[in-house]
């Protein structure tokens, strides 16, 4: 897609597109006839993806703000408007405070809260005349303490914070805000963490329903948020994590 539309069909812009979530939501939202703009660092798999769901590509290391902001141009140049975006980029950290360096620190930080504000900052004013709705992932260890996940847990729950005060300060414009807050999802990210059975076992045993997450059931409340089914839900962070933040059940029979 490289020309200007009068479609009606929504035009959304998703950043970490062909990463396990993204990549679903992508899917998705294409399945429906959405218009995607989709976003990320590696160009071929950025292409492959494109070529799969139909989407313009524009390569975008979410960590800079100048490439976030060529991204939403880039939609809106294309397509002529923004009604949604969703920022998927995410990191994985385990290890508390005194075994986390500083370059790990900083980049766990830059890589999910300032690419999430990046995208805040720029698709806010692309959207204020026109309204519509932004995404961010956060995740369930900004909702309860998990041992060695000081690092994420700060970023993530920096993303619920930022999202509930833009929820308020662009509500007159019609423009929503909320969070999904997943816990362990089947997705590349977290291969090494799932190689580990013994590990592996004790992080499903956390999650009330006894599996940890699919892509798609992630991105499916993604999906849910960025259309007009959501369109009375703003500041809030949905938990997709199996019970984990909120329910504690009984210990799983061996």
């Amino acid at each position: 897609m490289d020309k200007k539309s009068d479609s009606d069909e929504p035009v959304y812009l998703v950043i970490g597109a062909y990463g396990g979530v993204g990549r679903e939501l992508c899917m998705r939202l294409s399945k429906r006839g959405a218009r995607l703009v989709i976003a990320g660092r590696d160009e071929d798999k950025l292409n492959a993806l494109a070529s799969t769901v139909n989407a313009h590509p524009v390569v975008v290391d979410a960590c800079e703000y100048n490439q976030v902001q060529e991204a939403v141009n880039s939609a809106l140049a294309v397509h002529g408007r923004l009604d949604g975006v969703a920022n998927c980029v995410g990191s994985l950290i385990l290890k508390p405070a005194h075994l986390t360096s500083v370059e790990e620190w900083s980049q766990t930080i830059s890589t999910n809260l300032n690419s999430s504000f990046a995208l805040l900052k720029f698709a806010s004013k692309a959207m204020m005349a026109t309204g519509g709705s932004i995404v961010f992932v956060s995740s369930a260890a900004a909702k309860i303490g998990l041992s060695n996940h000081e690092a994420i847990a700060a970023a993530k729950a920096g993303i619920e914070g930022m999202a509930r005060s833009a929820a308020a300060s662009y509500s007159r414009q019609k423009i929503r805000v909320n969070c999904v807050a997943p816990g362990m999802i089947e997705t590349p990210l977290t291969q090494s963490l799932r190689a580990n059975q013994t590990q592996f076992q004790a992080s499903i045993d956390m999650h009330a329903l006894g599996r940890i997450a699919s892509p798609g059931e992630v991105a499916s409340v993604i999906d849910w948020l960025l259309g007009a089914e959501s369109a009375f839900v703003t500041g809030q962070s949905i938990s997709v994590d199996g019970g984990l933040s909120s329910v504690r059940a009984k210990a799983a029979q061996r």
